[in-house]
């Protein structure tokens, strides 16, 4: 059978636009259809607008930190939302060119549509328009929801932040993962009064105990409202303001309600079930370790797999998609040992095991500093940093490394490296600190604080 093209990709996001443009490289006939903006949520509505927004909430603390270096920052510096988020969407802009630029410089045709499967080689645009191919590539990415309940239609996403006409004065933010983490210090660094509202007993659950204690404190510290054990029964709309109904029968007003409780993967409505491709209670595309469904000629990547939901995750298994399809070198995935960074504030870098799973698999050395780094402390700073290794007994391989300090990204990314390669304990000891860092604690311990 003669098909349209080799491959057709649905969705213009990182992983499917990395796939789509480097299978084209290597000769396959491509087309890709996007139903909003090329990019992504990294690109449109996640990292990249975030971790701007980061940089600006930051400005806060170091404008007066600058006062206690001798700097004579003259009268109070004020926050401009509008003119931050023109800036803001015009790079976001010139982003979505650059990837519509590399797929078009690929002969990568271009469908600015929805695209739903109608069978394993076919899919159909929003204009009816039938295409086959002999491959499908799914990669469509997931999206924010939030919980059905009474006034649950008041409430935002983190889609909706970067798109508010104005910066609220008071916001609640519900949720104790990464994203209403990072937004509560993204918030409140730009002035917001920010609550923060989580059902459970500490935020980010999953990631290292003390770590998660020690940014829960370091967010408090800075002036947000962090509310453990509680959750939202209901929300009215009160003039332009929201009355917030607590569990616990308290009521707080706010500006704008948050909720960054989960995200669901954008199945609905593809057609996918209806062709033999599996799906998980959640609406993920069900794979194996080469991102093949159910239905051979169909493949998945990204947060749509409910895998690893990280923009360079889903890059890699598009990349093993075409070692694997286009290229016929069968590439698995590999999903271990990622290093990854939460921009709360204080920042966090972490990779492999926490010290709790780690305790649960072998018997650990645990090598851990908390200390006030010397920036902070001339600038008379409470703010806390900490560095945490895990170690296995047995092999004395490190198994886990944990930083919370600013940089923590960028020191993770190094470190990691290390991880991967498997490095030892005592490879770390041997190499040489750079000092004055807080990273060349990673290096200086030498007793462990804790043994299992």
């Amino acid at each position: 059978m003669a098909f349209d093209f080799d491959l057709f990709v649905i969705g213009g996001g990182s992983g499917g636009v990395r796939a789509g443009r480097v299978a084209a490289q290597n000769g396959a006939k491509v087309a890709l259809a996007e139903e909003f903006r090329m990019g992504g949520t990294c690109v449109i509505r996640g990292c990249v607008p975030k971790k701007l927004m980061v940089f600006a909430s930051q400005f806060s603390a170091a404008f007066v930190d600058a006062k206690e270096y001798g700097w004579d920052v003259g009268v109070k510096p004020t926050f401009g939302w509008m003119g931050f988020r023109t800036k803001l969407h015009a790079e976001l802009e010139r982003l979505e060119g650059i990837y519509r630029k590399l797929l078009d410089n690929n002969d990568v045709t271009i469908f600015d549509s929805r695209a739903v499967v109608k069978d394993a080689h076919t899919v159909v645009l929003n204009d009816g328009k039938e295409i086959t191919a002999k491959t499908i590539l799914v990669a469509v990415g997931g999206r924010p929801v939030v919980p059905d309940f009474e006034g649950s239609e008041h409430a935002i996403t983190s889609n909706d932040i970067f798109l508010l006409d104005e910066m609220p004065n008071k916001i609640l933010i519900v949720g104790g993962g990464y994203i209403a983490s990072e937004f509560a210090g993204i918030l409140n660094g730009l002035g917001v009064h920010v609550t923060q509202a989580y059902r459970g007993e500490q935020i980010l659950r999953g990631f290292d105990n003390e770590a998660r204690e020690l940014i829960a404190s370091g967010m408090v510290e800075k002036g947000v409202n962090l509310q453990l054990n509680t959750d939202v029964a209901k929300i009215d709309k009160v003039g332009e303001a929201f009355a917030v109904t607590f569990k616990d029968g308290a009521v707080h007003t706010f500006d704008q309600v948050m909720y960054a409780t989960g995200r669901r993967p954008n199945t609905d409505g593809m057609g996918l079930e209806d062709v033999g491709v599996a799906l998980g209670k959640s609406g993920q595309i069900v794979v194996d370790e080469y991102s093949a469904t159910a239905v051979p000629s169909i493949y998945a990547v990204g947060d749509v797999t409910d895998r690893v939901q990280l923009t360079p995750v889903a890059i890699r298994e598009g990349m093993a998609f075409v070692e694997t399809v286009i290229k016929g070198n069968p590439t698995p995935v590999d999903h271990d040992l990622i290093p990854s960074a939460v921009f709360t504030q204080p920042e966090f870098g972490t990779i492999g095991l926490s010290e709790e799973d780690a305790a649960k698999q072998e018997a650990i050395e645990v090598y851990a500093t908390t200390f006030k780094p010397m920036n902070h402390s001339f600038a008379g700073r409470d703010d806390r940093v900490m560095m945490k290794l895990v170690v296995s007994k047995a092999t004395r391989k490190v198994l886990g490394v944990h930083i919370v300090a600013d940089g923590a990204g960028e020191m993770i990314q190094m470190v990691g490296i290390a991880v991967k390669m498997g490095a030892t304990k005592e490879e770390f000891d041997r190499t040489v600190a750079v000092h004055p860092t807080m990273s060349e604690e990673l290096v200086t311990m030498k007793e462990p604080v804790r043994t299992t």
